[in-house]
């Protein structure tokens, strides 16, 4: 075990987290979902979502046969919901391949989907205790800042610098210990802003902190300009209430999430709302915009909502596009702000 591995270890014990719910037990079906929920999302922000989700499915062979709109619906405000998906094929790849169980070797593992190198890397590694390196946003910036690896992560020639770092450093011996201990310093002490270098084991061998580059090493994601995308939902509302939603396809943003009718414009929207329900008589109304910045754009779309609309026998019984309840809609994955505005005009 080197002196970094040692440093933190040591740290560890006195600083780091030792009661996140995923922690208690640390079974891999339990580390798996949090790490997939941890992605592009804080820890704060994920311990509901976390203890409602396994309280739902609690294991692979469950959420493997969870209805896949109960499971879009218990991960819907996360956000990238292509890693829900990815969970349950995976879940039914273990209940194909596997016995129900993540299996525990490496590469079966990692060729799960979803997973991948790090992933795997901390399931065994937490769970079961197996020595293999792990490289999440957190111990990127760590290992970047310790080495003085100049260059944004997600570059092919930094991205294998940080690798072998993370490789070196992992001891044979208390491995889920120092997996959790570089994961916690760098979400609680190694901040992407603010580091709090003094309080850091690790600081006085710091290559960044010595040379000053600590608010500039890693370096961050290229800045580009996001496209604008325009477009307007089509809102019919019964007078009971109901609401016409429709499951968006498989490809494309929030799949096979459940949302509001889209159309290109006003015109493509008054014809698609007319083909959907009985509007006669009934002047749609300019509703507030939702907006959201994806990945690769912002979204900004118009809400028209038909009140007093009516159901058309052809659109009763489609698989894809359904009338439904707020109290149905509870139930339903659909877009966060989606849900929102929803609850906004219930």
């Amino acid at each position: 075990m080197d002196a970094f591995a040692r440093g933190l270890l040591a740290w560890y014990g006195q600083h780091g987290r030792h009661h996140l719910p995923w922690q208690q037990p640390r079974t891999a079906y339990r580390v798996w979902i949090s790490e997939v929920m941890l992605q592009q999302t804080q820890v704060a922000t994920v311990i509901a979502y976390f203890n409602r989700f396994v309280a739902a499915v609690p294991d692979v062979t469950a959420l493997a046969t969870a209805p896949e709109d109960r499971v879009m619906a218990l991960w819907s405000g996360l956000g990238y919901y292509r890693r829900a998906r990815y969970l349950q094929a995976a879940a039914r790849l273990c209940v194909e391949r596997h016995h129900g169980e993540l299996p525990d070797i490496f590469a079966e593992l990692a060729a799960l989907p979803g997973i991948g190198r790090s992933t795997a890397g901390a399931i065994l590694a937490l769970a079961r205790n197996q020595r293999h390196a792990i490289l999440d946003g957190n111990v990127k910036r760590v290992l970047a800042r310790f080495h003085g690896i100049p260059g944004w992560p997600g570059e092919p020639a930094t991205g294998r610098a940080l690798w072998e770092r993370a490789e070196a450093h992992t001891p044979s011996v208390q491995v889920a210990d120092y997996t959790q201990a570089i994961m916690d310093l760098g979400a609680t002490v190694c901040t992407r802003a603010h580091p709090r270098c003094d309080e850091c084991p690790q600081a006085r061998d710091c290559a960044a902190r010595r040379a000053g580059l600590v608010d500039v090493i890693p370096a961050p994601r290229p800045a580009r300009a996001l496209p604008e995308r325009h477009c307007v939902f089509v809102v019919l509302r019964q007078r009971d209430g109901r609401v016409l939603l429709r499951q968006r396809p498989v490809q494309g943003v929030w799949p096979r999430l459940w949302s509001l009718p889209e159309a290109a414009d006003i015109d493509a929207a008054r014809a698609l709302a007319a083909r959907l329900a009985r509007i006669d008589g009934h002047a749609a109304e300019w509703m507030p915009a939702i907006t959201h910045r994806f990945t690769h754009f912002k979204l900004s779309a118009t809400p028209m909502l038909w009140r007093g609309a009516q159901q058309l026998p052809r659109v009763a019984d489609a698989a894809d596009t359904r009338w439904y309840t707020a109290a149905e809609i509870e139930s339903l994955g659909i877009p966060a702000p989606v849900r929102k505005w929803l609850h906004a005009q219930a």
